[in-house]
């Protein structure tokens, strides 16, 4: 059923029952075009892809960009259902939903919570995965290593995860959603200039009644504070193996990445096969596909005609 949501450029919006969600969702281009789900992060929502979509669906592409749980429209199904935020519920809304979809394979491409449900698709369950695109490389969390402190100055850039550990950190996002997360766009891509329309066109996302709860259960599970839900137990105990992802993939960093400054070629090559490509960005922050959108939507389509060659239409001539 169609959704109405104002001020906005990726309209209309679509809901669909998946799993423990009523997901909703932009989709874009041709239902029976090579499927690409774009998932975007915390904290911010599908408008990182408002340049990006346009770009895929004008080449053949379907196009499917959700809001995660706890964003926007996307409502939990149940009262009783808890609202975690850890990355087996996200990797898990993300293959349920191109489940009720009925999208056996697609392009996965994210960032932040977004590039962590398409890692844990891709790591899981490679045959629904046709390529990754991944900004922060291997971007599944390994829990059991949470506590081992990292050097004082990425230390710092964790402030308002352990923030969000305290009774304090968890009134003071609830008191000033807004506020709090403008900060964070702030400080994560300190070279992007974005103006008020634009932070304010996602922040209305961050007003789901669930936003609160999902984000704090996140970051307080990722260091094992919290117990998960138990119907992801298993799912969470694979992703402890830290699996490896074995579909081509893209990687990026931002040069520029407030939260995860770029790591040695080699720190996450372990993780991935040997069709894995890596590349950093100069300029950028942690925010890629609405800083570069140009180039986040040339990545993604380098991925789809691998996997689908000849099936992409041809550029329009002023891109070339």
């Amino acid at each position: 059923m169609p959704i109405a949501l104002p001020n906005s450029t990726l309209v209309p919006l679509q809901c669909i029952a998946a799993g423990a969600l009523d997901v909703a969702f932009h989709a874009a281009g041709p239902i029976d075009g090579p499927a690409v789900f774009l998932m975007h992060g915390f904290p911010y929502d599908i408008h990182a892809y408002a340049e990006v979509a346009p770009q895929l669906a004008a080449r053949g592409c379907r196009v499917v960009v959700p809001y995660l749980r706890g964003f926007g429209p996307t409502r939990f199904r149940h009262e009783d259902t808890p609202r975690s935020g850890e990355q087996a519920a996200l990797g898990n809304d993300l293959r349920q939903l191109m489940d009720a979809l009925q999208v056996e394979r697609a392009v996965l491409a994210g960032y932040d919570w977004g590039g962590r449900a398409a890692c844990v698709v891709a790591a899981l369950w490679p045959g629904r995965c046709a390529g990754l695109l991944s900004f922060n490389s291997y971007n599944i969390q390994n829990i059991a290593q949470a506590m081992v402190p990292d050097v004082p100055r990425n230390e710092h850039r964790l402030w308002y995860q352990y923030y969000f550990h305290s009774e304090r950190g968890h009134r003071g996002l609830a008191q000033d959603r807004r506020g709090l997360c403008r900060l964070l766009w702030q400080l994560w891509s300190p070279s992007w200039t974005f103006d008020d329309a634009s932070f304010e066109r996602s922040a209305a996302a961050f007003d789901n009644p669930d936003f609160v709860d999902v984000v704090i259960h996140s970051y307080r599970h990722r260091f094992g504070l919290v117990p998960g839900d138990p119907a992801l137990a298993d799912i969470e105990a694979a992703l402890a193996l830290q699996p490896p992802i074995t579909v081509p993939a893209l990687t990026f960093d931002g040069g520029d990445d407030g939260v995860r400054p770029p790591a040695p070629a080699v720190q996450h090559a372990r993780h991935f096969s040997a069709d894995r490509k890596h590349l950093v960005v100069p300029g950028v922050g942690h925010n890629m596909p609405q800083e570069r959108p140009a180039l986040f939507a040339d990545a993604v389509l380098s991925l789809v005609n691998e996997a689908w060659p000849g099936r992409l239409a041809l550029p329009h001539p002023s891109r070339g």
